[in-house]
């Protein structure tokens, strides 16, 4: 039986990973440091048959005895936050680079057959934008003096107002936050280390992920995990800006679905794929989804018409390549499934951070 490794595998896209690898035959061994902000003291559900060994990705020792005997690397560790990776910046790149690091140096000595490591649509920063003759644009930036007085749109250099519209894999990076240039660097770092040691590697850049098992105390994780814990405790949504920035949101379980069939085709090797539903919503759009299903529609948005630094407007997926290489195929709409997901956030302990977060951002003026 092949032997996976998941690195992060006890957090929310791990576990379901591990699961949908257990369901098509996999032996599987997750690697995980089972960090406070995530796990936050509450016992975590394994599934069944799935070994497990506590560590940190930048101990070598830990992470050479968790390759032992492993066929390939499904590689999750990270720590995750736009706005908490801009003021703890050690913290990112040691966790994320330095982890990655380590774990393909432990490799020189445990090779594997295939990698597949998550990034993030954090690496591109804005996504496409079209003139109003159709001429796409790949390099859109919005000035910090404009967004700070509230001009949250993006334009053209001549002042022409853009529409967004999907974006695929040749659209060119433009990292806006640190945590973006550490999803960038371990998704180099992989590649890099797989065409220099004959190791077949593979990039999913993740659009928003959602679905039961977010950790609803920690106010970095998803949106609508930040949304449902605000709502649980009785409070509005936090909304930055005006609320109709555009994502893209994708069910944890599709998003397991790509991760195994991305370890499986033989097509994937050397490739990095978009992993999103193909569907845009606004930010207020999906507060309001949730609020109603959660049976809360008093409970509107507040919508704090604040900047706040490394957030970008827009940005959602064009999945053709994965279609078309991975066979992957979004099963599950985000309008489909709140009712599963508010089911399961009823039966959680609910504990609200989302003042404390936007606190820390304000001090340290990340919010203006």
């Amino acid at each position: 039986m092949t032997r996976v490794l998941i690195t992060g595998g006890c957090g929310f896209i791990g576990r379901h990973v591990a699961e949908e690898m257990i369901a098509h035959g996999y032996d599987v061994r997750l690697y995980d440091a089972m960090i406070d902000q995530v796990h936050g003291g509450v016992e975590v559900r394994l599934p069944e048959g799935a070994e497990v060994i506590r560590g940190d990705m930048q101990d070598p020792q830990r992470v050479r005895a968790a390759l032992d005997g492993c066929d390939g690397v499904i590689h999750l560790a990270a720590e995750v936050g736009v706005g908490q990776s801009m003021y703890e910046i050690a913290r990112y790149v040691g966790a994320n680079d330095l982890g990655t690091a380590v774990l393909l140096e432990a490799m020189l000595n445990h090779p594997v057959k295939r990698i597949v490591v998550a990034s993030s649509m954090s690496v591109y920063g804005e996504g496409y934008y079209a003139l109003p003759d159709g001429t796409l644009l790949e390099n859109v930036r919005r000035k910090p003096a404009d967004v700070r007085a509230g001009n949250w749109n993006a334009t053209a250099p001549d002042g022409q107002l853009l529409s967004p519209v999907a974006t695929d894999e040749d659209k060119r990076v433009d990292l806006a936050s640190i945590y973006a240039l550490t999803k960038y660097a371990q998704e180099r770092e992989v590649m890099i280390f797989g065409e220099a040691y004959d190791v077949e590697a593979v990039a999913l850049r993740l659009f928003n992920v959602f679905g039961a098992g977010q950790a609803l105390s920690n106010p970095y994780t998803g949106v609508l995990a930040n949304f449902a814990s605000r709502l649980a405790s009785g409070e509005r949504p936090t909304i930055f800006e005006d609320g109709e920035q555009r994502r893209d949101f994708v069910h944890v379980r599709d998003v397991a679905r790509a991760f195994r069939l991305a370890y499986e085709k033989p097509e994937a090797a050397g490739e990095l794929f978009n992993i999103g539903s193909g569907s845009a919503y606004t930010v207020t759009q999906v507060a309001t989804l949730l609020a109603e299903a959660m049976g809360l529609p008093q409970l509107s948005p507040e919508i704090t018409g604040k900047y706040r630094a490394g957030d970008i407007r827009n940005c959602f997926a064009d999945i053709s390549k994965a279609r078309e290489l991975l066979g992957f195929e979004p099963q599950e709409k985000l309008e489909n499934s709140l009712e599963e997901f508010v089911t399961w956030v009823r039966g959680e302990v609910v504990v609200d951070r989302g003042a404390e977060m936007r606190r820390q951002l304000e001090e340290r003026r990340l919010v203006s």
